[in-house]
């Protein structure tokens, strides 16, 4: 999938990764995240959101809430993040990223609403007006009135089973009224997901039947006498689609995997978005012809359907671009990762071999590790930390034994 595109455009964070791999720095189960590209990548969304007017907020749970990556969108002019839920703004906001959004996807539990309104939110999306109020009264307790984003839908929207809820559309106006009573908020805008979605068919992105919905709210809240309406308009976000979310009225713009390159859109055609993050795995064993590799972070973000995984077999001092390409038979969804299986037909591994995948992540949903690697655009790679998935620090053999207990 993208490891093709990892071996003809940034081929140096592959040999790096090799490197750290096979000189113990860094364990299998490890993403690997081009820092210097994130920044570019992020520099490249800053600048064109900025020409169109939109605020973009950064998403970090695909790249498993790196604080060291959050530090690397901060470089490239990205300030706010989004968190997917309450979790993922907080491990945001230790890299750096100030709470821009929360809410969306994941509503804030009911005994949680302090906890985000201490991150004092830009913007928190709630999907009823008892929603609304628990953001309202935590806002009050601080002092504060928050902005609040209404997630709408429409006959016909798209929707991922168990994403559902929200506002009806066709109410939007009246409901907008009915939060704005609500003590402790404002009404400040709307948000749907998904706004675009990648066509496998042409190979491009397409606004989904969402963003029109979208669209004619905000001109429903116009006519209505309303105006700064706040359209918050995340999916398969790169610099590319950027224009046709500003020509539909978006405000908001949220990239999360245009940050690494690995929207769908990256694996069809060559976009500025760099390519920036591999996985890193060793062999563990090897059995009547398999080897055995080991998983944990082996998760392949479906949005591309069945596509075959390969990875390169790396043997010691062998440059990756170099390295055999084999094909890789993944764990069924409903097992636990601990192994991957690759048929050798002829190839030879030892146990301790890197091998290295380019896939389509989804970190902050696996047992893996993340590890930024900075220096890599001026030939000076250094690793600059190991991190959980969750983006806390893991404890470390030495911790553990001498019963610190360190968790960051």
């Amino acid at each position: 999938m993208f490891l093709d595109l990892l071996r003809r455009r940034n081929p140096a964070l592959l040999t790096a990764a090799a490197h750290f791999h096979q000189n113990g720095q860094l364990p299998p189960n490890t993403y690997v995240i081009d820092l210097d590209a994130v920044s570019r990548n992020a520099a490249a969304l800053a600048a064109e959101s900025a020409r169109l007017g939109l605020t973009p907020f950064a998403m970090t749970k695909q790249i498993g809430r790196n604080p060291d990556a959050s530090r690397a969108i901060g470089a490239g002019g990205i300030t706010h993040a989004v968190g997917v839920d309450l979790e993922c703004a907080i491990a945001a906001a230790s890299g750096g990223l100030q709470a821009g959004h929360l809410g969306h996807l994941v509503q804030i539990p009911r005994h949680r609403a302090d906890d985000a309104a201490a991150l004092e939110p830009l913007y928190w999306t709630v999907f009823s007006e008892t929603k609304a109020a628990e953001a309202g009264a935590a806002a009050l307790a601080r002092g504060r009135v928050q902005d609040v984003l209404l997630r709408i839908a429409a006959p016909g929207d798209r929707f991922y089973r168990g994403h559902e809820g929200g506002f009806d559309a066709a109410d939007v106006v009246a409901a907008a009224d009915r939060v704005d009573a609500i003590p402790g908020v404002r009404f400040a805008g709307i948000t749907s997901f998904p706004a675009t979605l990648f066509d496998a068919t042409t190979g491009t992105a397409r606004s989904t039947p969402n963003l029109g919905t979208l669209t004619r709210a905000r001109e429903a809240l116009e006519r209505a006498g309303r105006r700064d309406i706040q359209v918050n308009a995340p999916g398969t976000t790169s610099v590319s689609i950027l224009s046709t979310l500003a020509e539909a009225g978006a405000t908001q713009v949220e990239p999360g995997h245009g940050l690494t390159g690995t929207t769908p859109l990256h694996a069809a055609r060559d976009l500025i978005e760099e390519p920036a993050i591999a996985y890193v795995s060793e062999v563990s064993h090897l059995w009547n012809g398999d080897a055995y590799v080991f998983g944990g972070g082996l998760y392949v973000d479906p949005v591309l359907g069945g596509a075959e995984t390969t990875a390169l077999f790396c043997a010691p001092e062998t440059d990756p671009v170099d390295a055999p390409e084999l094909r890789v038979d993944m764990p069924a969804p409903e097992a636990i990762d601990y192994y991957a299986t690759v048929p050798l037909d002829g190839h030879t591994a030892q146990p301790g071999d890197t091998v290295l995948f380019g896939f389509r992540p989804q970190v902050f949903v696996t047992r893996g590790l993340t590890a930024g690697i900075s220096g890599i655009s001026t030939s000076n790679p250094v690793v600059a930390g190991i991190w959980s998935a969750d983006g806390s620090a893991p404890i470390s053999l030495s911790d553990a034994a001498a019963g610190t207990g360190r968790t960051a």
